[in-house]
């Protein structure tokens, strides 16, 4: 049994039109969910599951519909080369609001153009909702895009982070190749 929120806006992400992306989520993991629309409090109950890795996925795949991903990029989570994880940008603002608003516009960039390079040079999903950024992928590129982001937050220049995002993908290409 595990409890955890989301925010209210998403609570209806997470049921889907007629209940069809709890049910995804319920079937697959073999869990029961309980949502509580006005809370956004979410109940797992994985007690009589048989799948305990799927149960723990569920619980990611929840996580991340919280955080804004769509069910659909949500639900790779449930496949074993995936990974989730979430960076709390307030560890790199402060308690300063401004601070906090400018490094997600640096995270963002200009017309979401920054968010979405990251995503292709790391080949991952990234997710930038409240303070937090989280990210979709798998493990080697999750590794790569998590250190870019950070290199973000504490101020590397956006093209510093592009080359070395460039590196990255070609060492593991390289690596995937058997070449390294």
């Amino acid at each position: 049994m595990d409890y955890m929120r989301i925010p209210l806006n998403r609570v209806a992400v997470l049921i889907g039109k007629d209940g069809e992306v709890k049910k995804k989520i319920e079937e697959r993991a073999d869990i029961k969910l309980e949502v509580n629309s006005a809370t956004g409090e979410v109940r797992i109950d994985d007690s009589e599951s048989e799948k305990p890795l799927e149960a723990y996925s569920a619980r990611n795949v929840v996580r991340a519909i919280g955080r804004g991903f769509s069910p659909e990029v949500a639900f790779l989570l449930f496949s074993e080369d995936y990974f989730f994880h979430e960076i709390n940008i307030k560890d790199y603002s402060g308690r300063s609001k401004n601070r906090l608003h400018l490094i997600k516009g640096r995270l963002i960039g200009t017309g979401g153009k920054a968010r979405r390079t990251i995503e292709e040079l790391a080949d991952v999903h990234l997710s930038i909702s409240g303070h937090y950024v989280a990210i979709i992928g798998q493990m080697e590129n999750l590794e790569a895009a998590k250190k870019g982001i950070e290199m973000l937050l504490t101020g590397s220049n956006h093209s510093t982070v592009y080359r070395y995002l460039e590196r990255k993908r070609k060492e593991l290409k390289m690596a995937r190749l058997g070449l390294v």
